[in-house]
C-alpha cells in the first residue's frame, strides 16, 4: 500500500513520541515536533532511536519550542504524560486544523473524553483517536531514545460515551503510516474495550515496579509478585465487565507471557518516580478506580495499589519542594 502522505505533530518528544515521530520522518513524512527543555540540543542535532530493530538517526528535525510556530497538521500526536494534558490548551488552538485528527498516544482511562470538551470550548471539529502503545522505551539523554523491546499500538476512534466507532476511515489511514515504519497496527472497534485491555498491563507492571522499587523481570521472577500481578489484572477484567466489556482469559495469559519474554524494563512510572517527577497515579489507577465503584465494583487490590503510590507521588513532591527551596 502506498504511503499517505499526512503531515505530523508530534506534542512530547519523549520516549513515546520521540520514537514513533523519529520512525515517521525516517519514512520521508512531514513530522514536527515541538519540545521544551530539549530544544535546544535537538535543533542542533536532531534525534537519535537506539533500536534493536535499527537504528535512526536524523541529524535534523523541525523542532519548535513554541506551537504558535508551528504549522497546522493533518495528524496531532500528543505523547505526554496524561497529567500535563492541561498544557494542551494553549497548544490545539495553533496546531489543529478543523479535519484534523488527534492521536492520543496516552496510558489510562477518560483522556479522550476530557479532550473532546476541551475542543469543543474552541469549537474545533477534529477527530480523537485513542492510540494504547504496548512498547518499552525510554528517554535517556537530550534527543535520544532507547527502544528495547514491542512497538505495537492499538487504534480505536472516540464517540460521546465510548459509544463503539467500528473501523474508520481515519484509523485506515494513520495505519497506513505507522505500517510503513514497522510498527504493528490492530485497529478496535471500540476504545473503552481497548482502553480496559491496556490498563491489563498498565496497572499492576507500572504500580509494583514502583512500590516494589522493581523491574518487570524482577517482578515476573517472583513467584508471589507475579500471581499479585495475575490478580491486578484480573480486578481490571472485572471492571471492565461493569461496562459491558469482555476482556477474555486469553488476553490475560498473553500479557503475562509478553511480560515474561521482555528484556528487563523500568516502567515509565518508575522512572517518573526515580526522577521525582509526578505520577501519572489518576489515569492509570484513580479513574478507573472511581469509574468501577461507580458502576456498583470494588477493586481492592488496585484501591490498595492505588493509595500506597498517592502516599508516594506525595511524598516524592515534598522532596522535590523540599529541594528547590
Amino acid at each position: 500500500m502506498s504511503k499517505i502522505d499526512k503531515s505530523y505533530a508530534i506534542i512530547g518528544t519523549g520516549a513515546i513520541g520521540g520514537f514513533y515521530g523519529a520512525k515517521l520522518q525516517n519514512i520521508g513524512l512531514d513530522v514536527h515536533f515541538l519540545l521544551h527543555n530539549d530544544y535546544d540540543h535537538v535543533r542542533q542535532n536532531g534525534l537519535v532511536v537506539e533500536s534493536p530493530e535499527g537504528n535512526i538517526i536524523l541529524p535534523q528535525v523541525k523542532a519548535y519550542k513554541n506551537a504558535e510556530n508551528m504549522p497546522k497538521c493533518d495528524v496531532v500526536v500528543v505523547a505526554l504524560k496524561a497529567i500535563n494534558n492541561a498544557i494542551l490548551h494553549d497548544i490545539l488552538p495553533f496546531i489543529l486544523k478543523d479535519d484534523s485528527i488527534l492521536l492520543l498516544l496516552q496510558n489510562g482511562l477518560g483522556v479522550e473524553e476530557e479532550l473532546a470538551n476541551f475542543l469543543a470550548t474552541i469549537d474545533k471539529k477534529a477527530k480523537i483517536i485513542g492510540g494504547m502503545c504496548f512498547v518499552c522505551s525510554n528517554k535517556v539523554g537530550p534527543g535520544y531514545i532507547r527502544h528495547l523491546d514491542y512497538s505495537s499500538i492499538t487504534l480505536g476512534e472516540y464517540l460521546p460515551n465510548y459509544q463503539s466507532a467500528g473501523i474508520t476511515e481515519e484509523m485506515k489511514q494513520i495505519a497506513v503510516n505507522f505500517e510503513q515504519t514497522g510498527i504493528p497496527i490492530e485497529l478496535c472497534e471500540d476504545l473503552l474495550l481497548a482502553r480496559w485491555k491496556n490498563l491489563i498491563w498498565n496497572i499492576p507492571y507500572n504500580g509494583l515496579s514502583v512500590v516494589l522499587n522493581a523491574r518487570t523481570d524482577e517482578i515476573m521472577s517472583s513467584q508471589d509478585i507475579r500471581i499479585l500481578a495475575e490478580e491486578l489484572m484480573w480486578e481490571v477484567v472485572e471492571g471492565a465487565k461493569a461496562y459491558q466489556r469482555i476482556i477474555p482469559e486469553a488476553f490475560v495469559k498473553k500479557m503475562l507471557d509478553h511480560t515474561e519474554k521482555m528484556k528487563p524494563y523500568r516502567t515509565s512510572m518508575k522512572l517518573d518516580y526515580d526522577e521525582k517527577r509526578p505520577l501519572e497515579v489518576e489515569a492509570i489507577l484513580g479513574t478507573p478506580l472511581r469509574k468501577s465503584q461507580e458502576a456498583g465494583v470494588e477493586l481492592p487490590k488496585i484501591s490498595m495499589l492505588y493509595r500506597q503510590l498517592k502516599f508516594l507521588d506525595q511524598q516524592n513532591r515534598a522532596e522535590k519542594s523540599q529541594q528547590k527551596a
